[in-house]
């Protein structure tokens, strides 16, 4: 089969040919119509996140796609998409058949794809690590990133309040338009005066964090009573000066490091039941949506990776997988 490469010395990547995907019982083996870019997909380029053990090398952490050999519920056909270790970058894969997800008809293939890994992530972030339940607040930076965008439709639609942080005009009203309540330019100042001024002195209950060292002090400084810092990337730097352990005591404070790709198998079934069960009869419905920034054919996928890097990207950024027939 066909997939892209990357070139270990020149860190480029193309296209080539590579081997089938191992199958192991109770694996469903799909054709992919299009994955999706994440920054880990940066960071492995650059040899700074590799796969787990037994997880592909090919780039690639979700994608969507058309089953040709099926396991458990699903048959030939049927239309699927599903969080992956690796290896989306590619014309099939081999998935756990409890890892599977259906694809709502009103979705193409494009847009499927846009929805495990951001989707899964916030919403393990927010639910199942957070504990967010409706009536309360969560401040959400990089708004208009993948995640971010999936966590603003998640918390509205569970009732939580959102605050972001995002660094455009342009980005803030895409979020205001998914239903943030506010929209803070972290270019403009600090954020963590806003952040109390939104919240009436009382700070957020959980922080959904990427950027790292750089957000430390202030994100601490947002935190109400009881309140959870989840850190999901240390974009900005993993290294803090200093840290007053009695800080986090008397205001009952606690922080979490998250990581979804090294999460065990199990838990991921477990993960992506529970939020198939919650989300898709809402993308069904049109209540939750996949923000796609842009789609490329996969010939592009260098042009696909520089956009991320330029940060320019509001949403999920798409690979059109085609075969040689549609090229």
């Amino acid at each position: 089969m066909r997939a892209v490469l990357l070139d270990e010395k020149t860190k480029m990547l193309r296209i080539g040919e590579t081997e089938e995907p191992d199958r192991s019982a109770g694996d469903v083996l799909v054709r992919v119509k299009a994955t999706a870019l994440n920054r880990a997909d940066l960071l492995q380029r650059r040899g700074l996140y590799p796969p787990p053990p037994g997880a592909s090398p090919i780039l690639g952490l979700e994608m969507a796609g058309v089953v040709e050999e099926g396991s458990g519920p699903w048959k030939p056909g049927d239309r699927v998409m599903a969080l992956l270790p690796g290896g989306g970058y590619a014309e099939r894969v081999r998935i756990p058949a409890g890892m599977a997800m259906r694809i709502p008809d009103a979705l193409s293939f494009e847009e499927a794809a846009a929805i495990p890994e951001v989707f899964l992530t916030a919403y393990l972030n927010l639910f199942r690590l957070g504990g967010l339940k409706s009536g309360q607040t969560a401040l959400i930076h990089a708004g208009a990133s993948g995640v971010g965008t999936a966590a603003i439709q998640l918390a509205r639609e569970a009732g939580v309040r959102t605050i972001v942080t995002a660094g455009s005009q342009a980005k803030r009203d895409a979020c205001l338009a998914l239903g943030a309540g506010e929209a803070i330019d972290y270019k403009a100042g600090p954020f963590a005066p806003r952040v109390r001024e939104a919240t009436g002195g009382r700070g957020v209950d959980l922080i959904l964090d990427f950027v790292g060292a750089p957000y430390w002090e202030q994100n601490l400084a947002s935190l109400a009573i009881d309140g959870k810092l989840i850190i999901v990337g240390t974009m900005g730097g993993a290294k803090v000066p200093e840290l007053d352990l009695g800080h986090l005591l008397a205001r009952r404070l606690q922080i979490i490091g998250t990581a979804l790709r090294t999460q065990p198998k199990e838990r991921k079934e477990e993960l992506t039941a529970d939020f198939a069960a919650f989300a898709l009869p809402r993308f069904a419905s049109g209540k939750l949506k996949p923000i796609v920034d842009s789609v490329w054919d996969w010939n592009e996928v260098e042009a696909a990776h520089a956009r991320m890097e330029s940060n320019a990207n509001i949403g999920k950024i798409v690979l059109r997988i085609t075969d040689g027939s549609e090229e």
